[in-house]
């Protein structure tokens, strides 16, 4: 007994081994490819799955394409929507092992597959070292492996099965289904790999140490466990990412329980199918057979009400992030009054553009903290609630004055997402600038900064001291301050009293200071220009006066706006995306 569960264990233990390197050598092998063709493969939820399905297949782990998946929602590549259609090819991919642990339960010599697998692996392992080759070589290496692994618990299981009475102690009923399902739940939690608790089960039945019922609700239960591991990635991700997560856990309970329900007949047909292709002998075929069964029957079910489940959770793990992104003064009510509306889009961008100063203020300097990343959130949120409410005020009988203002608007949410981009690389390159503050150089580093901040805070058309006017004159002082501390670092850097290295990466971040300052005096000029409110028909030339004034005052930098001129409907002639530039 000692012996089995030896080799048990050891099978258990080269089965994750070879899972390990399939995984990680396919991951290598890919690099970036993985990312843009996972970002391209999933645009519509039936590409999605078919991806999920394949990329599931080869690494043989849908445990690891669903952690990889809420990885990428995590990062903002995916969207909720395009993740489920991910998810269900990740459950239907991971039925393939059942496949391959049937196909050497139907006497397949597996050495004569494996070990030709191992041997080639390797050696474009040792050939091609950390290039993709080896990368490549690694995983087909796992594949051989798998199949040994494979084989060291089949023949395990059947030395259980000649050595005890298994009818015996098999357990009968419900109470005796739900309790493999549990063991099957247990099995995935233990080893965190569906791949490898299905397989343990299915070498199980092969070797006659499961009942085929009892294999089906072990499975059941598998399928259920899995969903741990995405638990586990969830946990500190963001809400998205949570959400993917409990996609995952209720595809999985859902399919299961109806599994469950349907266990008599979905056994029946597929006994009936292994009968009509004469391999009714072969447990662990039917066994996978109901495996795959089910998981598709599950995505069939789902299927039609993915966009439900994605609205549905879209409610749910709301954060104080997501709930400050959401605008607070646009709405869809007043979009038929353009000249609320306009006033409703003017306290939005007023509002954007403080929370911008804040994300700009969180990055630069050695004030920089990681809290920039969640403001930097709230405005991405934001700037994508505002942008689509400017296009469609703009399909709204305007004025030749609105129509102008409302190009204005649009032109602001653009600087305010350079901004945005701008400020995160700052922040990613903090430590280089840190590694360059020495001596003489963080003195002269720090004052820039702080003249950069000092500027930017003065980017703010409600101070009251606010002179559009004068921007232009601090910026240019701050760009010849610029140019000083750029000369100084090169200077010492020649003389190595700072590093070489971090020396290119941190000049490019200082530089995107002054690129952020440039963006915020635009910003707030035309949003001083914006704040205007244009005269009323017959209102007389006082309104007049005030906005000529405003523009003469150096905010009509942008004076002529050809892309955003009226149309004889009012309307605003051209599209979003001609404004995007200087």
């Amino acid at each position: 007994m000692l012996l089995t569960i030896a080799t048990i264990l050891g099978g258990l233990g080269i089965f994750l081994l070879a899972v390990t390197m399939m995984t990680d050598g396919l991951k290598l092998a890919a690099g970036e490819g993985l990312k843009d063709a996972l970002v391209r493969s999933t645009r519509t939820p039936l590409r999605g799955l078919a991806f999920g399905f394949v990329v599931t297949s080869l690494v043989r782990s849908s445990g690891a394409v669903t952690v990889a998946t809420i990885g990428f929602v995590n990062a903002g590549l995916l969207t909720l929507a395009q993740s489920l259609g991910v998810v269900y090819g990740a459950n239907i991919g991971t039925t393939t092992t059942g496949w391959l642990v049937a196909l050497v339960g139907l006497d397949f010599r597996i050495e004569v597959l494996a070990l030709p697998l191992i041997g080639l692996g390797m050696l474009a392992r040792l050939v091609g070292g950390d290039r993709r080759i080896g990368a490549l070589g690694e995983a087909i290496a796992g594949f051989g492996l798998f199949f040994i692994g494979i084989e060291y618990l089949r023949d395990a299981f059947a030395g259980i099965a000649a050595s005890i009475d298994v009818a015996a102690i098999t357990p009968h009923g419900i109470a005796g289904l739900l309790l493999y399902v549990g063991v099957g739940f247990l099995l995935t939690l233990v080893t965190q790999s569906s791949g490898a608790a299905i397989t343990i089960t299915l070498s199980a039945v092969a070797g006659g140490v499961l009942t085929l019922d009892a294999g089906a609700a072990t499975v059941i239960g598998t399928n259920i466990g899995t969903t741990s591991t995405a638990v586990l990635a969830a946990i500190g991700a963001t809400a998205n990412a949570r959400r993917v997560a409990a996609a995952h856990v209720l595809f999985n309970v859902l399919t299961g329980g109806v599994a469950l329900f349907l266990l008599p007949v979905m056994l029946w047909v597929v006994r009936f199918g292994a009968t009509v292709i004469g391999i009714a002998d072969a447990p662990s075929v039917a066994l996978a057979g109901f495996h795959t069964l089910f998981n598709v029957l599950g995505v069939l079910m789902i299927w039609p009400l993915t966009d439900r489940l994605a609205a549905f959770l879209e409610r749910r793990f709301v954060t104080r992030a997501e709930t400050l992104a959401r605008p607070q003064f646009i709405d869809q009510t007043i979009i038929g009054a353009p000249a609320l509306a306009l006033e409703a889009l003017t306290r939005e961008l007023e509002r954007a553009t403080a929370i911008t100063r804040d994300v700009v203020a969180a990055s630069i300097g050695t004030s920089f903290h990681r809290g920039s990343d969640s403001q930097r959130q709230i405005l991405t949120g934001l700037l994508e609630a505002i942008a689509p409410y400017i296009a469609q005020l703009g399909e709204s009988r305007l004025s030749p004055d609105q129509a102008e203002r409302l190009a204005l608007a649009l032109r602001i949410v653009n600087y305010l997402e350079d901004v945005a981009t701008l400020a995160r690389a700052i922040g990613d390159q903090s430590t280089r600038i840190a590694a360059i503050r020495h001596a003489s150089a963080a003195e002269r580093i720090a004052t820039y900064e702080a003249a950069t901040l000092t500027h930017i805070a003065s980017c703010d058309p409600s101070r009251p001291d606010f002179d559009a006017a004068g921007l232009d004159a601090q910026y240019d002082a701050l760009r010849s301050h610029w140019h000083a501390l750029k000369s100084h670092l090169l200077e010492t850097a020649v003389q190595r009293q700072i590093p070489l290295a971090p020396l290119n990466p941190a000049l490019d971040a200082l530089r995107s200071c002054l690129k952020v300052a440039e963006q915020m005096t635009k910003v707030a000029q035309r949003l001083a220009t914006f704040r205007v409110t244009p005269a009323e028909p017959g209102s007389g030339a006082d309104a007049d006066s005030a906005e000529d004034s405003a523009l003469r005052s150096g905010v009509a930098a942008d004076a002529a706006f050809p892309d955003g001129a009226a149309g004889a409907d009012g309307s605003i002639v051209g599209r979003a995306s001609d404004l995007r530039g200087h």
